[in-house]
């Protein structure tokens, strides 16, 4: 075997420590991950963003396999991401991985056309689904002194027009170029950077877009594998990006889509 090659047969992440930011409820993609990694032996900070769910994800947290806990963090301010990571520095001093599944867009800017967006609509979206990624990085790169790996989520609304996605599609692509400019900023430091481009799945926040359904739906029929991606298989997939077995991969998007984006029709 190879030097420095995982050890065979071990759990990918026994002896890890990680954060997974935006947890909401048993549905979210972010819950998946964390499933994912704590089965793979990781510790866990599970974030929510408010009281309202504080008691759903204090719940998740105790259910999963491997030790975790959880945290609130409210990323669209820095006041509260700072007070978040006082919090966080407090329980996990030096992670090894983060996994960023925050994304959000007012509900009227997610109807007509992109072209009506308003001037707050598109500073919000852009904010909270694209600039936090960057806010947690720039505060997880000093406590990852062994290097790491950040992992965020997107979707295929980045680069195709996607029908009522509307602002939530340049939130996406600019969430994908930041991908790559903090992977060139911190790969010096051995902290890998890199996006899980996951195919429509039906989660809280998904139930928002108009006629997802028919995202779905077009999915199934249209992807090489002839189904939905599931939520597990992001999960794993995102343990991958944050293990060791991707030491060599930074700054690029890996589709877990069942290949949908490589269909021309």
């Amino acid at each position: 075997m190879e030097e420095g090659h995982p050890r065979e047969n071990a759990m990918l992440l026994q002896g890890k420590s990680g954060i997974v930011f935006g947890v909401a409820n048993k549905r979210s993609i972010a819950y998946a991950c964390a499933q994912s990694a704590s089965a793979q032996g990781a510790t866990l900070i599970l974030t929510y963003q408010n009281e309202r769910v504080e008691k759903t994800v204090k719940e998740l947290a105790d259910s999963l396999p491997n030790e975790a806990i959880a945290l609130p963090c409210d990323v669209s301010t820095e006041a509260g991401l700072d007070s978040a990571f006082e919090k966080i520095v407090d329980h996990m001093p030096n992670p090894h991985f983060g996994v960023h599944s925050i994304a959000f867009a007012p509900r009227e800017e997610l109807e007509g056309r992109f072209c009506d967006t308003t001037r707050e609509g598109w500073n919000t979206a852009l904010d909270v689904s694209a600039y936090s990624f960057t806010s947690l990085a720039r505060r997880m790169e000093p406590l990852m002194t062994e290097g790491g790996s950040l992992v965020t989520m997107t979707y295929f609304g980045s680069e195709k027009v996607m029908p009522h996605y509307n602002v939530m599609g340049p939130a996406k692509a600019a969430l994908e170029a930041s991908v790559r400019y903090l992977a060139a900023d911190m790969g010096p430091n051995n902290i890998r950077i890199n996006a899980v481009s996951a195919g429509p799945i039906r989660t809280l926040a998904a139930s928002g877009v108009s006629g997802f359904s028919q995202f779905l739906d077009i999915a199934r029929e249209k992807a090489p594998l002839r189904r939905n991606t599931s939520r597990d298989e992001v999960g794993d997939a995102t343990v991958f990006l944050v293990s060791d077995l991707s030491r060599g991969v930074t700054g690029t998007t890996l589709w877990v889509d069942c290949g949908y984006h490589i269909m021309a029709l």
